[in-house]
């Protein structure tokens, strides 16, 4: 059920969502400061391509100082927007009953965008 799940969201919109955040992620990466928000980056696009099956970890606040402010500068730089545009959409799919399953994915992604740092994929 979760493979036939994932095709469905890779073909209604799924690989369009990985591939944005691939290439930001890339975009991300051409300064040395950016190269850790693009490896989070990268984090998105793995659960935006296959999020049926895919758990994310959390492992509370993260434990370490800096991690804990990448959050805080990951908010203004650009988390903000995108959890709300996955919120947005989790809304959207939740008015029918045949979308529900792919707007939980959707805030499965809000979440991961929220709060990338502290996270794992698995």
């Amino acid at each position: 059920m979760k493979l036939l799940l994932n095709i469905v969201w890779i073909v209604f919109g799924g690989l369009m969502i990985a591939v944005e955040y691939a290439v930001s992620s890339l975009a991300l990466m051409i300064t040395i400061i950016g190269i850790p928000f693009g490896l989070q980056t990268l984090k998105l696009a793995l659960v935006a391509l296959w999020p049926f099956g895919t758990d994310i970890v959390d492992d509370g606040w993260p434990s370490g100082c800096l991690a804990g402010v990448m959050n805080v500068i990951w908010w203004f730089v650009g988390g903000v927007p995108i959890a709300l545009t996955h919120l947005l959409w989790g809304v959207i799919f939740c008015l029918t009953v045949v979308g529900i399953p792919f707007g939980l994915q959707h805030f499965k992604l809000m979440k991961l965008a929220l709060f990338p740092f502290g996270t794992k994929v698995g």
